[in-house]
């Protein structure tokens, strides 16, 4: 099984790269599912009705998300609706609107796709992640007869801000889950392997967003807020879109990794 993932997807330009590449990129590697982290679809913040179907008619099977899932109007109705294949983080907190976590099927073939979000510098207070993939991992087990759900591949997006956070989670589930990958930062890191229990790990996969730019917003609004400490509104950038994603190929008797390939390609607008 082949699974292509995009890190978040930054407003429009994003949007417009992914409609441009994802073609391309589904000939070159035939992946059975695409996901991508859509916390930013719209506007660089939230998401929308509109920027969703978009994704969807360029080819994105589902989404995750993130900290700014909830930023837009209209968005507890799309995560309440099932029709919609979005979720929100698994650790958020009681009560909250949409899921954390849903099983995709894939012909023969169950795919647990879950979201989480990390603790350690962000502003809210989440849940633990760590107890909250635990507890759905008591549920579900990849491929073995246990007594649980099975499924043949287990796709963790780690949404979270520390490094060290992310590569704690990253051990925790290796061998317990197909892959755990990173998305929030925006900043594709270089740690992309395949753990020893055949868990694929990275900290980052990186943004889909205008390269000129500090993390796909305009580089000359970011520069004047840190040098006058005023809240200068943001803009998204404009120009030549960076398209971070990985490729991760599973084993299909054991849903464990077989290999995770980084995927970085500028796409003119």
């Amino acid at each position: 099984m082949k699974l292509l993932f995009f890190g978040d997807i930054i407003g429009k330009p994003g949007r417009e790269a992914i409609k441009k590449i994802l073609p391309e990129l589904k000939k070159q590697h035939n992946p059975d599912l695409v996901f991508a982290n859509g916390e930013n679809l719209s506007h660089g913040k939230g998401i929308s009705e509109e920027s969703l179907n978009q994704m969807k008619e360029a080819g994105i099977n589902w989404f995750t998300s993130g900290n700014h899932v909830f930023a837009r109007k209209g968005a507890i109705e799309i995560l309440e609706n099932k029709k919609w294949p979005v979720l929100r983080p698994a650790n958020w907190g009681e009560g909250i609107p949409g899921r954390g976590w849903e099983i995709i099927e894939l012909r023969s073939k169950k795919i647990l796709l879950v979201n989480l979000i990390g603790r350690v510098f962000m502003n809210q207070q989440f849940d633990d992640p760590f107890a909250c993939i635990n507890h759905i991992l008591d549920e579900y087990s990849l491929n073995k007869e246990d007594g649980k759900v099975q499924v043949s591949a287990i796709i963790v997006d780690w949404h979270a801000e520390a490094t060290s956070e992310k590569i704690a989670l990253g051990w925790h589930l290796d061998g317990r889950v197909s892959a755990v990958l990173g998305t929030h930062t925006h900043v594709a890191t270089n740690d992309d392997r395949v753990l020893p229990g055949g868990t694929a790990f990275i900290s980052d996969m990186g943004m889909v967003g205008v390269q000129d730019s500090v993390l796909g917003v305009d580089k000359n609004i970011i520069v004047k807020r840190f040098l006058t400490q005023m809240p200068y509104r943001m803009e998204l950038a404009e120009g030549g879109v960076l398209v971070n994603a990985v490729v991760i190929t599973l084993d299909d008797s054991t849903g464990l990794a077989q290999n995770i390939e980084k995927i970085r390609e500028v796409v003119g607008l």
